[in-house]
C-alpha cells in the first residue's frame, strides 16, 4: 500500500490524465433528461466514472497505474467523509428529531432480499443467489460470505460477482436513479438522502448529488442526513447482515427451493414409469411375434 502510494505522487502522467477528465466533465456540464413526471440529472461526476471506465480499455492507463490509484479513492473519501461530518453539526437538530428513521433505514436495506432472491432463482441460480442477494455486497459483507462459506464456495463467487458489478457500475446507477426518484415521487427529500446511506462512500456520493441539485434550498441538509445514514449503514450493516440478512436469504432460499427440489424428482419418477411401460410393450410385442 505503502509503494503504491509513494509511486502515485510521482506518476505525473496519471495526474494529467485525471486532471484532463474532470476538465472535459465541469464542461460537459449538468444536464437533464425529463422522463414523464421525473427528471434524469446527468452530473460531472456520471461522465468521470463513465470515461474512467473507457481510458482503462486504451494504452493511456496501464494496470499497474490503475492499481496504483487504488489508494487515493481511501483519500478523496476521506474527504468527502469529513464534509458530511462538517455538515452534520449544524443539523443536529433535524438528525436527533428523525432518530427513529435513521436506525430503522437499515431495515429497508434488507428488503432487497425479498425482490431480488426470488428473481435470481427464477434466471436459474442457486446457491449463488444467497451471496448475491443478501446485502448490497461491499466489504464487510465480502468478508461476512468469505468467512462463513470461503470465497470459492458458490456464496463466495455470488457476492464477489456483485462487488465487481456494484464497483463498476453501481455509482453510474444510483446517480441515475436517486434523482429520477426524488423528481418522481411524492416522498419527501430527506427520505432519500437518508436512503443514499447504503455503506459505500462513492455510491452515496454518487446518489446525493443529483438530490442536492434537485433541492438546492436543502442542500447541506440533505448532505447531513446522508453522511448520518452512511455511517450508521458502515457501523450497522455488518451485523444486520449476520443476525438478519443471511439468516433470512439462507431460510427464504431453502423455502422457495424446495418445491423445485420436490418436483424435480417427481418429474424423474413419471419419466420412469413411462420408460417402463414402453420396455414392456416392446417385450409383448418380441413375445408375439
Amino acid at each position: 500500500m505503502e509503494g503504491n502510494a509513494a509511486g502515485l505522487w510521482k506518476d505525473w502522467k496519471l495526474h494529467v490524465l485525471v486532471l484532463a477528465i474532470v476538465c472535459v466533465t465541469e464542461l460537459i456540464g449538468q444536464h437533464s433528461i425529463s422522463v414523464g413526471v421525473g427528471i434524469i440529472l446527468l452530473l460531472p461526476m456520471l461522465y468521470a466514472v463513465i470515461i474512467g471506465i473507457a481510458v482503462y480499455f486504451t494504452p493511456l492507463v496501464t494496470k499497474k497505474q490503475s492499481e496504483k490509484a487504488e489508494t487515493l479513492v481511501y483519500i478523496t473519501l476521506t474527504l468527502l467523509i469529513a464534509k458530511f461530518g462538517v455538515q452534520a453539526g449544524p443539523a443536529l437538530p433535524q438528525l436527533i428529531e428523525a432518530g427513529p428513521a435513521l436506525i430503522l433505514q437499515e431495515i429497508g436495506n434488507l428488503g432487497t432480499i425479498l425482490i431480488a432472491l426470488p428473481v435470481a432463482i427464477l434466471l436459474g441460480l442457486k446457491r449463488e443467489s444467497i451471496g448475491m442477494t443478501h446485502s448490497i455486497g461491499r466489504e464487510p459483507n465480502l468478508a461476512l460470505i468469505t468467512d462463513k462459506f470461503g470465497l470459492s464456495s458458490p456464496e463466495g463467487r455470488g457476492v464477489m460477482s456483485m462487488y465487481i458489478f456494484g464497483t463498476v457500475f453501481g455509482s453510474i446507477f444510483l446517480g441515475l436513479i436517486s434523482g429520477f426518484l426524488a423528481t418522481a415521487t411524492p416522498l419527501h427529500p430527506y427520505s432519500f438522502a437518508m436512503a443514499t446511506g447504503v455503506g459505500s462512500g462513492s455510491m452515496a456520493a454518487a446518489s446525493l448529488g443529483p438530490l442536492v441539485a434537485a433541492f438546492p434550498d436543502m442542500a447541506d441538509t440533505i448532505t447531513a442526513f446522508s453522511g448520518a445514514s452512511n455511517l450508521l449503514t458502515s457501523v450497522t450493516g455488518l451485523y444486520a447482515s449476520i443476525f438478519i440478512g443471511l439468516p433470512l436469504t439462507e431460510k427464504l432460499y431453502k423455502v422457495l427451493t424446495k418445491r423445485k427440489n420436490y418436483s424435480e424428482p417427481e418429474i424423474e419418477m413419471e419419466s420412469t414409469i413411462v420408460i417402463t411401460e414402453e420396455v414392456k410393450e416392446e417385450s409383448k410385442t418380441k413375445v408375439v411375434k
